[in-house]
């Protein structure tokens, strides 16, 4: 499944760059994450629920951040596994400022397969869509008190 889209953040890019690579940030914004503990350098552990139609459960992987560009770039490789199935995944962040803050565009392209793969395409792709806007929003109020 692929995913693309943007979403606005009133903050510079500099300290938007330093919040979407911050473990505890978004730990906070991440839907279902129970956990991200950082176990390298650029890489962590994380463990989640998981929650599509009437299919959930836990799962343990790690995030690994590569080819940081910064402030303007860089791409994330996630993995994760659990009793109802696997992902793996793939996503390139690209933060352009602009007048308001900066823009974070993403683009990527997700796996998954065992019984989570059975709800279907096209609830995995509203869920995936769903997921994201969820923690956009969490981090823009997470990040706001702090730019005012």
């Amino acid at each position: 499944m692929k995913i693309a889209g943007s979403y606005a953040l009133a903050i510079p890019q500099e300290r938007a760059y330093e919040v979407l690579q911050d473990p505890i940030i978004l730990a906070k914004c991440m839907p279902g994450c129970d956990r991200l503990d950082k176990i390298g350098d650029d890489l962590y552990a994380m463990k989640m629920k998981m929650l599509i139609a009437s299919v959930s459960g836990l799962f343990e992987g790690r995030v690994q951040i590569v080819d940081g560009s910064r402030p303007s770039a860089f791409k994330l490789i996630v993995e994760g596994k659990g009793k109802i199935g696997f992902m793996k995944g793939e996503g390139l962040l690209n933060l352009v400022p602009v007048e308001q803050g900066t823009d974070v565009q993403y683009t990527g392209e997700v796996h998954i397969g065992g019984t989570l793969a059975s709800v279907g395409q096209r609830l995995v792709d509203s869920t995936s869509k769903m997921m994201i806007k969820r923690f956009f929003d969490k981090l823009a109020s997470e990040v706001a008190p702090a730019s005012a």
